[in-house]
């Protein structure tokens, strides 16, 4: 009691100076002392502050500009969003912030009639709220007539509208038992269509190939058939041309695929050789621009404009690759890459005539358009040989090197005398060999090398044959050595699929965790 007593005698609108008159400051003028809230009036009262009060100021004070009465609100918009506020006699800028602040609460207005008519939603009352506000209204009734304001209340009590408690009430009176629940069935609106799904293996094919003739020969709507897809119920298959296969192509492909097993191994355990002598070399052409490219775009961003003389005749250079699998140490770090090199089929002729670009004479890099079996020849010993030689790790130079190729009649064959006697020089013994036959699957760099570089050199933007060769160049000594062993495992699991189906080309490439194989 002491203690309340004790409160009630301090003043808590004293300020600072008048607690202490020993060299404290004035942190508040005297003037506004009468702008302020009476702090010791208990905190129920209805006290409004004075926006407009001003700190004692003689700058101000002595100030003739007119301020606006900040108490007032900009206007009082009625229903129909007219200001029902005059602005006296204000000078332009005055006015014009008047204009402004109006402008923003019509603004602000408009925004929150948005807002609550967005966030409105339909409450539907189950039928134990149903029954809840009978009872509320029945007792509230006298006579079969409800009292006034009680449809606004229980309206507001269910958050729904009056529209809903009239229709519970007049519900109530059509029925003697006063049963009030909800009239739709549990399981009301539109059945969904049931599909035979049986009858989709029967559609031909050809009559599957989107989503759209699917539905149509099902007799039903695309987005049903969408739903479908979402589900799992059908998926997307994509269906490449595969090269016909003959008997004996499918007999060479057996026979190299179990050529490439340990002889030790078979046939209880069988592995696969290394693979470290054997270099996969084939061409590519590698063009300037794709015809279509996509493009992620803000949503202001100009959209690009690519042109050409002709799309069926976009510039374009061949290449010829040579790899073999990258080796590794006991730790996993890099002892070879297997990058033996990519060599451009292009050549250097002097300009005929001077344009806007060059002088006569000036060296231009032109494209090879015809690749002959000399051609080959002269690029195997001129530069393929060379780069083998030059990479190769010296402590297997002695061992046999074997260059795989495909079956192109540009190809030379393997008992070349040319190719035979500089193939055999500086102690190397290096030696041709043929893939089978329509068998694309058994070459690296057709089943992913070509692919993943290209994938890198689009990336790039060439505006003619030199950048075009150097975004080549530079996409092939860029690609992960990592990844390129990846190709080589793939090669493994073809071959596998390739002897459990004996030869054939019908048959899906396994899908293997190669990070996990390589961290084991």
């Amino acid at each position: 009691m002491a203690a309340e007593n004790l409160l009630d005698d301090i003043d808590l609108n004293s300020t600072p100076s008048q607690i202490d008159n020993e060299g404290i400051q004035h942190f508040f003028p005297n003037e506004v002392h009468g702008m302020l809230p009476d702090l010791n009036v208990d905190g129920e009262e209805n006290y409004l502050l004075d926006l407009n009060a001003l700190p004692h100021s003689p700058q101000l004070s002595q100030s003739n500009h007119v301020l606006f009465d900040l108490n007032q609100k900009p206007f009082d918009a009625d229903v129909d969003g007219e200001s029902s506020f005059t602005v006296g006699e204000e000078n332009n800028a005055n006015t014009y912030m008047w204009k402004l602040m109006k402008q923003i609460w019509k603004e602000a207005l408009i925004l929150s009639k948005k807002i609550l008519k967005r966030n409105k939603k339909l409450k539907f009352l189950s039928n134990e709220e149903r029954t809840a506000v009978y009872h509320i209204l029945h007792q509230n009734s006298f006579n079969g007539r409800l009292k006034k304001g009680v449809i606004d209340s229980v309206a507001s009590t269910f958050s729904v509208s009056r529209t809903t408690i009239l229709r519970i009430w007049r519900h109530s009176k059509e029925s003697d038992l006063h049963d009030v629940s909800q009239r739709k069935p549990r399981n009301c609106g539109r059945k969904r269509i049931q599909i035979d799904y049986d009858r989709i293996s029967e559609i031909p094919l050809r009559q599957r190939t989107t989503i759209r003739s699917l539905a149509c020969a099902l007799d039903t709507n695309p987005t049903s058939m969408f739903r479908l897809l979402q589900a799992g119920v059908i998926r997307r298959h994509s269906n490449p041309m595969r090269p016909l296969l003959k008997e004996e192509n499918k007999r060479s492909r057996l026979q190299f695929s179990l050529s490439m097993l340990e002889d030790s191994s078979i046939p209880h355990d069988p592995i696969f050789k290394s693979m470290n002598n054997i270099i996969h070399i084939d061409e590519k052409w590698f063009y300037m621009s794709k015809k279509s490219n996509n493009y992620y775009l803000l949503p202001h961003e100009e959209e690009p404009y690519r042109t050409c003389k002709s799309k069926n005749f976009i510039t374009k250079v061949m290449f010829l690759a040579a790899i073999v699998r990258p080796r590794f140490d006991s730790q996993g770090n890099e002892v070879f890459s297997g990058k033996i090199g990519i060599f451009p089929f292009v050549t250097q002729e002097p300009a005929k005539r001077t344009s806007s670009n060059r002088v006569a004479g000036t060296l231009e890099t032109k494209a090879m358009t015809s690749i002959t079996r000399n051609v080959i020849r002269s690029f195997f010993i001129d530069q393929v040989l060379p780069a083998i030689k030059e990479k190769w790790p010296i402590e297997d130079a002695k061992n046999p090197i074997f260059i795989q190729q495909d079956n192109a009649r540009t190809h030379i064959s393997h008992d070349d005398d040319e190719f035979l006697k500089a193939a055999t020089q500086d102690g190397f013994d290096i030696r041709l060999m043929c893939q089978p036959a329509n068998s694309p699957d058994l070459n690296v760099l057709d089943l992913g090398f070509f692919n993943a570089i290209q994938s890198l050199q689009h990336k790039e933007a060439p505006k003619n044959i030199d950048q075009l060769v150097s975004a080549v160049v530079k996409s092939f000594e860029d690609f992960s050595i990592i990844k390129s062993n990846f190709i080589f495992v793939t090669l493994q699991s073809c071959m596998i699929e390739i002897m459990k189906i004996s030869g054939s080309m019908n048959y899906k490439i396994p899908h293997l965790n190669k990070q996990m194989l390589q961290r084991v």
